[in-house]
């Protein structure tokens, strides 16, 4: 799939709130902690770099599994060139939030002007992370699917 870039002290912090670098094993609670078998991939952490190899289901179990990995504190990039999709599907748009960036603004950045509403999709596209779509962080990167 390619190289993923992150702002690695944007992240979710796993050791409590503590500021110190994920480890692989804790990488490996957070994807199972987003619902995904960890035990299908194999994460090697090599300093603020991950690298995700195995194979994911589907294109949207990729790129989750990505952020989940990248929107962590110490995480500045993850290479999935060794990841394989079974489904392979059109990319989503990913998106660094931004300080002032409200899930309506990128809807309408993303969608066009006066489809605010539709910001709804980019909540489901990201649970988790986004449990409170008032409560994105800047620097988070999100997942912008396509409006079906």
């Amino acid at each position: 799939m390619g190289l993923f870039k992150f702002i690695k002290d944007a992240g979710a912090k796993l050791f409590g709130g503590g500021a110190q670098a994920a480890t692989a094993d804790s990488l490996k609670k957070e994807v199972e902690n987003h619902g995904f078998d960890a035990n299908k991939f194999n994460i090697d952490v090599q300093g603020d770099k991950v690298k995700l190899s195995g194979q994911a289901v589907s294109q949207e179990e990729a790129e989750k599994i990505i952020l989940s990995l990248g929107n962590t504190y110490g995480v500045a990039e993850v290479d999935t060139s060794d990841l394989q999709v079974q489904q392979p599907a059109k990319p989503s748009v990913m998106y660094t939030v931004q300080k002032g960036d409200t899930l309506w603004a990128i809807a309408e950045k993303h969608y066009g002007k006066g489809k605010g509403a539709k910001y709804t999709e980019i909540v489901k596209a990201n649970s988790p992370p986004v449990k409170d779509p008032d409560m994105i962080q800047p620097g988070w990167v999100l997942r912008i699917p396509e409006l079906t």
